[in-house]
């Protein structure tokens, strides 16, 4: 399975004031980590992939307001709004031993403790407590919630593209 290579960190959600400086919704665990940013990739359906420097980062509420070297005007950063900001990988939040990339689970097989397809996993709601995968039954049945604890998730290889759980009593 290829890795991804690419994390979304934030959304351009507006400009700020009028020297350049754009309002970003970050879509990070951790918005501080934009202060540890030099580059960013901005993706934009009217100016393609275009590489950014980060010159300055501040925090206002739920947005982090960041300068560009490369615009010193409103004019110049207003067609932004909406446009994603990614790392690449190697900028990526470093992670533990047995966590894993949100990205690189979505799409995984999920097979049983005898090696049987149940399913895909589709997505992965974060709660207080903890995550839980959903999957997409190959059976075509109800989609399965499945807790992310270790009585449950057993292994979890994504170089084989493989989860393989536990099914615990009325998980299925």
């Amino acid at each position: 399975m290829p890795y991804t290579q690419k994390f979304q960190v934030g959304v351009i959600a507006s400009t700020h004031g009028i020297r350049g400086e754009v309002n970003v919704f970050p879509t990070t665990d951790d918005p501080k980590r934009f202060k540890l940013l030099k580059e960013v990739t901005m993706e934009s359906e009217r100016d393609g992939v275009v590489l950014l420097h980060v010159q300055s980062v501040r925090f206002f509420k739920k947005f982090v307001i960041v300068k560009f070297k490369e615009y010193d005007d409103i004019n110049q950063v207003e067609r932004f709004r909406g446009n994603i900001l990614t790392v690449p990988r190697e900028q990526a939040v470093k992670l533990e031993e047995g966590e894993y990339y949100i990205q690189d689970l979505i799409g995984i097989d999920i097979v049983d403790e005898d090696g049987n397809k149940l399913g895909k996993l589709i997505d992965v709601l974060q709660t207080g407590a903890n995550d839980v995968y959903e999957m997409e039954r190959a059976d075509g049945g109800p989609n399965v919630l499945i807790p992310a604890i270790k009585q449950c998730i057993l292994d979890v290889n994504i170089d084989t593209n493989t989860m393989k759980i536990h099914v615990m009593d009325g998980l299925m």
